[in-house]
């Protein structure tokens, strides 16, 4: 039995089938020591031996169609990168091991930022739900310093420019607080780096607290606890898949 090899790698998490692609073509994959090229097809029993970058590929699973999604609940100060240079703490290292495949993070949250993340097995999964075209709703709980009035809050409901780019937030909410101290629930389809701050910072006010609790389908568990994980059921990933338009194979 063969597949392409651009599926394998994309279903072991070492990034979307475009990635993989461009990969491909940059001359970086290797099967048994040759270039890979588009289209080369691998046997699944027993698999070749896999470089990308001179690095070798070890102990992927050919049960690669058995995607794998993990909610974790991010703390503020942690960082979302694989590795820390400074030996920071990093959101991956209190992730459950893996054999044979790795996990893949949907989108990130800057450092001052919790709340849930998505981790998967499936490369291309994790790359349309942070694509754009796709318009995944991402849902924030917002506290907010400073005084803002209903005019500038219409602005906030329907769109503004920022960076030269016209952004728009979906959805807004106020949630509870009185004075200069409030809570809002916020809904936007893209997840920019600092792009809800900034919304704010241009109306005069600073964001003191930001946490995301919905992506997609999925949100944030009431009793999960800041720095935990919990692994989603075949129903919520199958949901995941419907959302995107992948159907699983």
């Amino acid at each position: 039995m063969t597949e392409k090899l651009q599926k394998i790698l994309a279903g072991a998490g070492y990034g979307s089938r475009r990635v993989i692609e461009s990969m491909i073509t940059n001359g970086r994959v290797r099967i048994n020591g040759k270039l890979a090229t588009l289209g080369d097809r691998v046997h699944l029993h027993p698999l070749p031996e896999i470089h990308i970058d001179n690095d070798i590929v070890l102990n992927i699973s050919t049960s690669i169609t058995e995607c794998r999604v993990i909610v974790y609940y991010k703390l503020d100060g942690e960082l979302c990168t694989r590795d820390d240079r400074t030996g920071r703490h990093t959101v991956f290292s209190r992730l459950p091991k893996l054999k044979g495949r790795r996990w893949v993070s949907v989108g990130r949250l800057d450092i001052n930022t919790g709340g849930l993340l998505l981790f998967t097995t499936d490369g291309e999964l994790a790359h349309r739900l942070m694509h754009p075209s796709y318009a995944v709703e991402r849902e924030y709980m917002v506290r907010v310093f400073g005084v803002i009035n209903d005019e500038k809050l219409q602005l906030l409901r329907f769109s503004m420019t920022l960076s030269g780019r016209l952004v728009k937030c979906k959805a807004l909410e106020f949630v509870a607080g009185e004075g200069i101290n409030r809570w809002y629930k916020m809904i936007l389809v893209e997840g920019r780096n600092r792009e809800i701050r900034r919304f704010w910072e241009a109306l005069g006010a600073q964001v003191s607290r930001l946490i995301r609790i919905r992506y997609g389908d999925i949100s944030l568990p009431r009793n999960l606890s800041p720095g935990n994980w919990r692994e989603l059921n075949r129903f919520s990933v199958n949901s995941l898949y419907n959302l995107v338009g992948l159907t699983k194979n």
